[in-house]
């Protein structure tokens, strides 16, 4: 295998590593094949233990997207009016010198002008260089607000690390070796595929695989059990667990006493939890309640390996933060942190030595403090007057790998934010997405194909390292040079902006990774204990899992977890009386691969999944054209029918672009601007909506 960059100079056949870059625990190591320069053919790479050679739908259709006949390949600026859509072509030079002229002029106003630009970036790309290297050195030299990354899991990282420390957990591998694995809001099947093998050799094995989740999801379909709870009261039925541990001794007493914090404080707020109480809570039956508790404390009693995969859509709700620490706090109830299959996995990430300050110098600030604004209220705070309180007024913002118009809550408001005609916006991207449209300049990136970048995981720990197959196509550039670019025509001068991809990528892991290794490999597998809180040693002040936090209690928060009922409770409103979650449509991944023709005929059309009792009651059959409508807005589509919503739940699958739904909206047209119990995190899942036939 030829592991080096491939040559356009010659038809020779080589095969390039590199990683998938989206947003996915799987984090995939991949093979690029390319002949004569052209990208023919992108596999999973066999040598990588958690890829396999196997590769998602979407991400082995890479070279589709790359070679798109859309793809964004010269600078454009816009001449018609924002959201039209309406671009000339111009040249690097003149876009850079016109953005760098209009960002100088803000910022020379006085010394805190330079906050009235904001980056808008997310997860377009996880690379570590492409992400925020770079880009984080030109805002923290020009002082702009700082952006809160929050859009996807901050609710739920917050919940861990008040309970275990950081983003650790159990090793994915050791899955395998389970003999009850609880997938808690999870559909695996399409976001964890690699999770998804090895709970099948667990299964194969005699393991007894649950499933919790509101929607009927394709791993449901796969798994022993589901329990249909209610959005939002994951955490509630924790503490139903918790409870019937108690009450029939189904706990490790030693490992209780010896590494945990705060253990009878829980335990009376868990004695609280009766099944019965749960039940009502949740939309289950305590029977489900019971014997789910019995599978879990068997495990306790048989020292049987019982583990806990967790995802990220059960912190989208208003008691996120809470619930993922009430459910993180379970495998120390009955030791099984004691056996490496045992235990609990939301994210590795935070078990990564990524060297973050060296590779956005936040000292470049130079005692600088700026504001802070949440990515998840872009909506409100575009249409923010500049006050005392929040600041001056946003004025130009500049978006990459990230896609707000469509994938932000609340987007009737971000709409009317990114139309402001006084507002100057800067989009990087691949192509022409609905945020793109109301961009001012719009400046073509590299795809992962075409660049250097290393990359970590939240679902395994291995460091992966990606090199460019091919070359550029048109006039497109990384993310890092475009900066880089753009920090020359600011006129700054620190040396820092003269880094290069390839030494980025090596400062990423500092000493901690041996990027030999990478280079000849793809990956590098991090050196942990496989069963690292066997006793303990939790990276928490304690070193215990901390069922009570102080660290919350010193914010005037509880210490202890607690179930936080919905912003928009099941059956609080008469008016919007089912509850909508909007998991991810199987083909997609957020808003990336919508426009690629062929994910998005397999996905066919934007679809409200609806139970037939619900259906029913309002006169609906599947292919009908309905309205979901809130106080926030409508959002039209077609309904189906399905086992796979529960009643009383209506599951909006996601995130189209605005452009490709059915009148120029898609599911966040209803979704909240409302925050997280803990994590400031969007609460996408805690959504109360009507339905109604609609004639499309």
């Amino acid at each position: 295998m030829n592991k080096t960059s491939a040559s356009p100079s010659d038809s020779t056949i080589t095969q390039v590593l590199g990683a998938c870059p989206h947003d996915c625990p799987d984090t995939c190591s991949m093979l690029t094949t390319v002949v004569g320069g052209i990208a023919i053919k992108v596999q999973g790479n066999p040598a990588h233990p958690h890829t396999d050679g196997a590769l998602c739908t979407k991400v082995s259709r890479y070279t589709e997207r790359s070679y798109h006949p859309e793809r964004l390949l010269h600078p454009l600026k816009r001449v018609g009016p924002k959201g039209a859509g309406q671009f000339e072509r111009v040249s690097w030079e003149v876009a850079l010198h016109d953005i760098a002229t209009r960002l100088k002029t803000i910022a020379s106003r006085g010394p805190d002008a330079a906050q009235a630009i904001l980056p808008y970036s997310y997860a377009g790309t996880m690379g570590l260089v492409q992400g925020d290297s770079m880009s984080a050195r030109f805002f923290h030299q020009l002082g702009a607000s700082l952006l809160d990354r929050t859009i996807c899991s901050t609710a739920g990282g917050e919940g861990l690390t008040q309970t275990l420390g950081g983003k650790v957990g159990m090793r994915v591998e050791f899955f395998a070796e389970a003999k009850l694995i609880l997938i808690w809001g999870s559909n695996s099947i399409t976001s964890n595929l690699h999770f998804w093998r090895y709970a099948q050799v667990a299964k194969r094995n005699g393991a007894k695989l649950v499933c919790i989740d509101p929607r009927r999801s394709e791993t449901a379909d796969k798994c022993h059990e589901h329990l249909a709870l209610l959005p939002g009261t994951d955490g509630a039925l924790a503490l139903a667990l918790m409870h019937e541990l108690i009450t029939n001794d189904w706990l490790d007493h030693d490992y209780l006493a010896q590494y945990t914090l705060g253990w009878e404080g829980l335990r009376s707020r868990a004695l609280q939890w009766s099944p019965e109480r749960a039940a009502l809570v949740c939309g289950l039956l305590p029977e489900q309640i019971r014997a789910l508790a019995q599978d879990y404390g068997a495990c306790a009693a048989s020292r049987a390996p019982a583990a806990i995969r967790m995802n990220y859509g059960l912190q989208r709700v208003h008691g996120g933060g809470n619930a993922v620490r009430l459910i993180a706090s379970l495998p120390a109830l009955i030791g099984s942190w004691r056996q490496r299959a045992g235990g609990v996995l939301l994210s590795s990430s935070g078990q990564f030595p990524v060297q973050r300050a060296a590779l956005q110098r936040p000292d470049l600030l130079a005692g600088q403090t700026p504001r802070t604004l949440n990515m998840s209220t872009i909506g409100d705070d575009l249409l923010r007057p500049a006050s005392a309180e929040f600041g001056p007024a946003i004025e130009a913002l500049i978006v990459y790998n990230s896609n707000p118009v469509a994938i932000a809550p609340d987007s009737a408001k971000v709409v009317q934010g990114f139309a402001r005609e006084d507002l100057f916006t800067v989009v990087l991207e691949h192509f022409q997405t609905d945020t793109a449209d109301y961009a001012d300049y719009l400046l073509p990136a590299t795809t992962q194909l075409e660049h250097w970048d290393v990359h970590s995981s939240y679902g395994h720990t291995d460091a992966l390292l990606n090199r460019p197959a091919i070359t550029p196509l048109g006039e497109a550039k990384p993310n890092t040079q475009i900066f880089r670019e753009l920090a020359a025509h600011m006129g700054f001068t620190d040396h820092c902006f003269a880094d290069d991809d390839q030494a980025l990528c090596r400062l990423a892991y500092g000493e901690a990774v041996d990027f030999d290794v990478l280079l000849d490999k793809g990956f590098a597998t991090l050196d942990l204990a496989p069963a690292p809180f066997a006793h303990g040693n939790f990276p928490t002040p304690s070193g215990k899992c901390e069922f009570f936090s102080a660290r919350l209690a010193a914010q005037g928060l509880d210490g202890l977890p607690d179930h936080v009922p919905n912003h928009e409770a099941f059956n609080s409103s008469p008016l919007y009386p089912l509850a909508m979650i909007s998991p991810p449509a199987r083909n997609f991944l957020n808003s990336s691969f919508v426009n690629v023709k062929s994910l998005r005929e397999l996905e066919g059309e934007p679809l409200l999944e609806m139970h037939a009792t619900d259906a029913a009651a309002r006169g609906l059959q599947s292919g009908d054209g309905v309205r979901v409508f809130n106080q926030r807005g409508v959002y039209r589509c077609k309904v189906e029918i399905s086992k796979r919503a529960r009643p009383g739940v209506v599951n909006g699958l996601g995130v189209w672009w605005r452009k490709l739904g059915l009148d120029g909206t898609n599911v966040n047209q209803v979704t909240s601007q409302k925050l997280t119990d803990l994590g400031r995190g969007p609460t996408f899942y805690d959504c109360l909506v009507q339905v109604e036939a609609d004639a499309l």
